[in-house]
């Protein structure tokens, strides 16, 4: 499920690019996220916050934070990881669901570095949530980054955060975990081995081009070419239309791809199932306190034909507030689906 690639000097800009590999659509949407929302953890509401930074976040089934970008130029992708283990849950511990893992950090921090120092003092850990669907619960893990060119990988292991912080950690994709991965782009051409560049679907495949093609990057002259150069190298980590593998649901189609410029504030989302590319500078949003939640309906109006495309940072409408999948509504959309069974 999914590539993430940072390309932290690109004539001034630090771009980052992903691509969203699914075997299902997450009818995902974009939804501004202002300053001042008062939120908790989704578990048992010991750990609350207030927004400090708004930011621009895409969902999965308008329940859960999979991508985004705040104003302070912090940026948060969450991508599979099937080696996953976030332990037994510790009420001793503060903790987070996974559905409003990333946002926490948007909302809370401008730099991976602050977002590693809370993470290492609080031990936090993540609680992991169902399916919406009824499909397996996400084993997923956590990259930042932020406008000076800083990236760190957050993985579960043992019920443990295990924190994997430089700035030379520009690519991440999926199995198996991160050390691992920074073993075998070891073997490859032009990466420290021998062996040519690998081109298959596996995730350690996809990790080796990610990180061979982001550094031979020539530099761009302007935006348009940095976000094109971007897309050229998660286009050539995507995984085309297909039947995922048995079991592996990170070995499935790319359903959509994003390009972040951290330093200029601006977030470029293309769809593959629903074929346009739109944009919004985080600029022209209202972000500020008390400003409505806003929503951009990428399901029903991104299309080929008169549909929303290009510069549509006046296109959000008021749908409401977006309410993150909690322990509680787990628990009401498990009774209402076996009262549905009766």
């Amino acid at each position: 499920m999914c590539t993430r690639v940072v390309w932290p000097d690109a004539n001034g800009s630090v771009i980052v690019g992903r691509n969203m590999d699914f075997h299902k659509d997450l009818m995902t949407n974009l939804w501004t996220q202002p300053q001042g929302i008062a939120r908790d953890d989704g578990v048992q509401g010991k750990l609350a916050w207030t927004s400090k930074y708004g930011s621009v976040v895409a969902t999965a089934f308008d329940m859960i934070s999979v991508d985004g970008l705040n104003e302070a130029g912090l940026a948060g992708h969450v991508l599979w990881l099937a080696e996953s283990d976030y332990g037994t849950p510790d009420d001793s511990r503060p903790q987070l669901s996974q559905a409003i893992w990333m946002q926490y950090f948007l909302d809370n921090y401008s730099t991976v570095a602050e977002a590693v120092e809370w993470i290492e003092k609080s031990d936090v850990q993540v609680i992991q949530m169902m399916d919406p669907t009824g499909g397996t619960p996400p084993a997923i893990h956590l990259a930042l980054n932020d406008a000076t060119g800083d990236s760190c990988i957050i993985e579960y292991s043992d019920g443990r955060p295990k924190v994997y912080h430089s700035r030379e950690y520009r690519v991440m994709t999926n199995s198996p975990t991160y050390d691992q991965q920074l073993e075998l782009v070891k073997t490859i051409s032009g990466l420290g081995g021998d062996q040519p560049i690998p081109g298959s679907t596996l995730a350690s495949d996809r990790f080796a081009r990610a990180a061979y093609y982001v550094s031979r990057l020539d530099q761009p002259q302007t935006q348009l070419q940095a976000v094109a150069a971007m897309f050229s190298v998660i286009r050539n980590v995507a995984q085309p239309f297909r039947i995922p593998d048995p079991g592996k649901p990170d070995a499935s189609q790319t359903l959509w791809q994003t390009v972040s410029d951290l330093t200029n504030r601006r977030y470029v989302f293309e769809s593959t199932t629903r074929p346009n590319i739109v944009w919004v500078d985080l600029s022209d949003l209202d972000l500020a306190e008390g400003a409505p939640q806003l929503k951009l309906n990428l399901v029903n109006e991104l299309t080929v034909e008169h549909g929303i495309a290009g510069k549509v940072s006046g296109k959000f409408a008021d749908s409401g507030t977006l309410n993150f999948l909690t322990l509680e509504l787990e628990r009401q959309l498990v009774a209402a689906a076996a009262k549905a069974k009766q």
